[in-house]
């Protein structure tokens, strides 16, 4: 039983498909959104952030490949790649640059679900990093999350406990805004005890830390009237 409406992005250039695959997917609980091209694909995936992309390798303007490329620089979401090439070789190189599934054309769209489904309920709600070291603006700030290090212009920083807690979570999830009170529930917990502005000065410490320009900062970026964000790229 689904208990909270996923979203699933469906990528195809064929629309006959797309229009089989999203009856299928809505008469299973689901919410869908179309694309025909890569473009689109990105678009509709950065604006909607999906729980899941079905992905056709060949499409008009874009390899398949390149865009699973494109959203594993930024999320872990599910990729069910969708596709008539059956070449072994093709598959490996779709598993490798980091699809969670492989479906041939032609396709029983009950299997699609019942993938769908299984992939959905293994997936946790918690994001993790895409490898256990990840490197930003061109190795300018570099996170060992293995070894809870972290380096700025290959010099190792000394972050606190709750420093390093608040800038993995953000890193976790590229783009999101968040409030104090998020930052405070989701990277230092429960057993937090201070107030919602003690999170201000652990993110200005941040900024001396890992900022070259504390006072012009490109990774722990202020949202007016909001709270934080991370920047890096």
């Amino acid at each position: 039983m689904i208990t909270s409406v996923k979203k699933i992005l469906v990528v195809d250039d064929e629309q006959k498909i797309v229009e089989v695959v999203k009856s299928y997917l809505n008469h299973s609980g689901y919410d869908v959104y179309e694309a025909y091209s890569g473009k689109q694909a990105i678009d509709i995936f950065e604006k909607y952030k999906p729980n899941l992309v079905i992905l056709d390798l060949m499409l008009p303007d874009m390899t398949g490949e390149d865009i699973c490329r494109h959203i594993r620089k930024q999320s872990r979401v599910p990729i069910i790649m969708l596709t008539a090439k059956v070449d072994e070789e093709d598959i490996l190189k779709g598993l490798d640059i980091g699809a969670d599934d492989y479906i041939t054309k032609p396709f029983s769209p009950r299997q699609l679900v019942a993938r769908v489904n299984a992939i959905l309920r293994r997936v946790t709600d918690e994001p993790v990093l895409l490898t256990n070291t990840i490197a930003f603006n061109e190795n300018d700030l570099v996170i060992d999350n293995l070894n809870y290090e972290v380096k700025k212009n290959n010099n190792s920083v000394s972050l606190t406990p709750n420093e390093y807690k608040i800038l993995i979570t953000m890193i976790k999830y590229p783009k999101k805004t968040f409030t104090r009170e998020e930052l405070i529930s989701m990277a230092l917990g429960e057993d937090f005890d201070g107030y919602d502005r003690t999170v201000d000065t652990h993110i200005k410490n941040l900024r001396q830390k890992i900022e070259t320009d504390p006072k012009n900062p490109k990774y722990i970026l202020t949202v007016h009237g909001v709270g934080y964000r991370f920047g890096g790229e």
